[in-house]
């Protein structure tokens, strides 16, 4: 596959980042795509673009598509609040965006059959995760039918495959593989509280940080968690 075509949806954080990196050790060619949809952590962005750089990605992109417009979600909306009290089982928090993984999904598939990929990367994890009705199997297996019914590469045959190699991964296999790969990082952005520093009690804060003592690495984690970097 060493001159095949990947699109990566890359969102600064540290399973887009993964998923990425597996990309490339499978010999592809892999192109980044990045979304600016209001959200209210918007160094997750700078992130991405760094981790373009620092993981040789053939190309980077940034596509605009304004979610915030209409609300609905504690990432977009600066009125809500960013929960802190964890995962609850069965319960969807408000950090879900309405739609999110369903728009950036279409986009990147139509990136993907412009450009002739073969893959569409996703680093979505429905293991250590927050809950999202969008980053579990049964959701990518119903796109991947769609995807090869909505497009004329799907009909002849020759449609990108959506790949979720993190699907079903524990967030500490993440991070181990992460480490193995080489991938920076303290170059990723996972933080949903939009502050300088990491707040270490949102979800996507906890999960990781916990992920990081497990693999041994608590030099990695937020400041504000245990066996951060420094004291709060």
């Amino acid at each position: 596959m060493t001159d095949s075509i990947a699109i990566a949806l890359l969102s600064g954080g540290l399973d887009s980042a993964t998923a990425a990196a597996l990309a490339i050790e499978a010999g592809q060619r892999v192109i980044g795509l990045s979304f600016d949809y209001g959200q209210r952590h918007r160094r997750e962005l700078e992130a991405a673009s760094r981790l373009a750089s620092t993981l040789g990605l053939a190309e980077h992109l940034t596509i605009a598509v304004n979610l915030a417009s209409w609300g609905g979600s504690s990432l977009t909306d600066a009125q809500l609040t960013i929960p802190s009290d964890g995962v609850q089982d069965g319960v969807i928090p408000s950090t879900y965006v309405p739609g999110r993984n369903t728009v950036f999904i279409a986009i990147g598939l139509s990136l993907a059959e412009a450009r002739g990929a073969e893959r569409l990367v996703l680093g979505v994890n429905a293991i250590d995760y927050s809950g999202y009705p969008d980053c579990r199997p049964d959701y990518l297996a119903a796109f991947q039918t769609l995807a090869n019914l909505s497009s004329r590469a799907g009909r002849e045959g020759r449609g990108p495959r959506l790949w979720a190699p993190l699907v079903e991964w524990s967030k500490q296999r993440i991070v181990e593989e992460a480490l193995r790969l080489g991938v920076p990082i303290e170059q990723t952005w996972s933080c949903y509280s939009g502050g300088a520093e990491p707040c270490g009690v949102c979800d996507s804060c906890r999960i990781r940080d916990e992920a990081l003592r497990s693999a041994g690495r608590p030099d990695l984690c937020s400041p504000c968690a245990p066996g951060g970097i420094q004291p709060c």
